[in-house]
């Protein structure tokens, strides 16, 4: 089979620097990655992170996993290779609104240390913001939004993650947000407090 990619020509190297673009904006890009099980809060979170930091004058992308898999992922399923290319895109993407000098906060459950390590190596360890939205399994099912966890408990959803599929928690993540008895707004705020340092332009 034909090489194709021996005709691929990149101009990475024409294109506007990352600096120039977060000057432009007065601020400096990072990807904040929210991970968690389903329920825990990450996409209310986002939400309520993303308008506190548009008052502040900064400039932000939300990337939330049922987004993406209703657009460019939806040719995706939930089999350990299908979510590996799901995040592996999610990572390339938050790449590049990151040379854009854009502040990206993802929400995706994201559950196995491999699958973050992935999007981390894609992203670059320095502008990966790994946020731990820590809420337990049970929280978890009383809140289900969705209703997802009651079709994975009746067998009618396979490989749901904290079900039948485990979830892996961060060991080492930036910040570990309890979510339990705390409202979004709350939560945002106090991620809000902890970023504030890495994307203000010096």
């Amino acid at each position: 089979m034909k090489d194709e990619g021996r005709n691929i020509f990149t101009v990475f190297d024409e294109i506007l620097d990352r600096k120039v673009k977060e000057n432009l904006l007065n601020q400096k890009g990072i990807v904040v990655w929210m991970t968690g099980l389903s329920g825990s809060g990450k996409t209310s979170i986002a939400i309520a992170l993303e308008r506190l930091l548009n008052q502040k004058g900064f400039l932000t992308q939300i990337l939330d996993g049922d987004n993406l898999r209703s657009g460019i992922n939806n040719n995706l399923g939930f089999s350990a290779s299908d979510r590996a290319e799901n995040i592996r895109r999610i990572a390339e993407i938050s790449k590049l609104f990151l040379n854009c000098g854009i502040i990206t906060i993802n929400c995706f459950v994201s559950p196995t240390k491999e699958i973050r390590a992935q999007a981390k190596q894609i992203i670059g360890a320095n502008d990966f913001i790994e946020v731990f939205i820590n809420t337990p399994l049970e929280v978890c099912e009383q809140r289900d939004v969705k209703g997802l966890y009651e079709k994975a408990r009746k067998g009618e959803i396979k490989d749901f993650t904290g079900i039948d599929a485990p979830f892996e928690a961060p060991e080492n993540s930036f910040i570990d947000i309890k979510t339990a008895n705390k409202n979004p707004e709350d939560s945002a705020k106090e991620l809000y407090t902890n970023i504030l340092s890495k994307i203000i332009k010096a």
